[in-house]
């Protein structure tokens, strides 16, 4: 008989089985109400399954339930809602030496401090993002994070900047021989440029 049986650390009564069980079943609902872009319900029940991981003391379910509840308070446009939930979750994951989820979350607090208008937030948050990439030389992740800063600087109404920003990115560009991109992005920044004056 091949059997295996289960170790006896691994055995715990039911009630606490039933008890997380019902924590991470609060959560995937709310993970598929959100996909639904049924954000009222979401937030519902992922504040449920928030609770249970912080009774819990599971960081890394805090973590997973506050991200989401910041992605249902963006869908509502409750911009100070999740850039309070991306702050607990950057604390977590800065904490946990995680740095792609430190960048994921960045991205997703810029998206809330533009929504905010606080403009010198997101871009203090952009350039943060920007630091990591250049520090693991990813020249995707630095032109995307640039697309990012330069529609900031034209948010605040500072063209000359985002025309500066366009030319970096016509650098990276041309760098890696991508001729026809650098030369697009090099007429962004002369009509920039021109408009400005």
């Amino acid at each position: 008989m091949g059997s295996k049986l289960q170790s006896l650390d691994a055995i715990k009564p039911l009630a606490e089985q039933e008890e997380k069980d019902s924590v991470r079943k609060e959560y995937k609902e709310g993970v598929e109400f959100l996909a639904q872009k049924e954000f009222g319900q979401a937030a519902v029940a992922l504040h449920n399954a928030l609770l249970g991981f912080e009774e819990r003391n599971d960081e890394h379910g805090i973590a997973n339930a506050c991200n989401q509840l910041g992605h249902a308070c963006l869908g509502r446009g409750d911009f100070e809602g999740a850039l309070k939930q991306y702050r607990r979750v950057f604390e977590l994951c800065d904490k946990a030496n995680d740095r792609m989820s430190v960048v994921a979350v960045l991205k997703k607090m810029v998206e809330a401090q533009r929504g905010l208008k606080r403009h010198d937030e997101a871009l203090a948050s952009a350039f943060a993002i920007l630091d990591h990439y250049q520090d693991n030389r990813d020249p995707q992740g630095t032109v995307d994070t640039l697309e990012i800063i330069s529609e900031v600087y034209l948010e605040m109404g500072q063209k000359e900047k985002a025309a500066d920003t366009y030319n970096t990115i016509a650098s990276i560009h041309k760098n890696f021989r991508h001729s026809k991109i650098a030369e697009k992005y090099r007429e962004k920044a002369v009509s920039l440029l021109a408009a400005a004056s």
